[in-house]
């Protein structure tokens, strides 16, 4: 038989297992409250991410032909630095700042553009003349200055 302490004992145990069941499902409720929260938060990152990356390979894109850019840019000048150096090699040594006239840079063999008498110029690929020395009629370069106001004094630049 059951005495009365034995029922007040069962009575105390299932009033802290309720109690407890109540404390667990309260937790619960929070953790599942905060998986929410952190599921929010890691698909705001997610799409965060996946931005960045768009944006990363448009940057290695744009940077690729940036690069690009730069080489073509450097293959045209050492193209140009070519063109220069056997242009001069071809002209006879007649003195400093001197340049022949009627000379024409022609490292393409497609180019046939005549240059104008009293010019140098230096052509590209496409057999368009980049640009123009004019010469006066001793073939020396003309200064586009006016050779009055001259800033070169004693073969130096006179930059203050």
């Amino acid at each position: 038989m059951l005495n009365l302490d034995q029922i007040k004992l069962l009575e105390t145990k299932v009033a802290k297992a309720v109690e407890y069941v109540e404390r667990v499902a309260g937790e619960n409720a929070a953790l599942r409250q905060k998986e929410e929260e952190l599921q929010a938060t890691l698909e705001s990152y997610q799409k965060r991410i996946d931005e960045l990356e768009v944006l990363i390979a448009q940057f290695k894109e744009e940077q690729g032909q940036i690069e690009d850019g730069i080489l073509s840019a450097l293959d045209k000048l050492n193209w140009f630095e070519e063109a220069m150096e056997n242009s001069l090699k071809g002209k006879p040594a007649a003195g400093k700042g001197t340049v022949n006239a009627n000379t024409q840079t022609t490292p393409h063999p497609a180019v046939t553009k005549p240059v104008p008498e009293g010019q140098s110029s230096a052509v590209s690929e496409g057999g368009e003349i980049c640009f123009e020395i004019p010469e006066n009629a001793a073939g020396d370069i003309v200064d586009p200055l006016g050779g009055a106001d001259s800033s070169i004094k004693n073969g130096e630049l006179e930059i203050f």
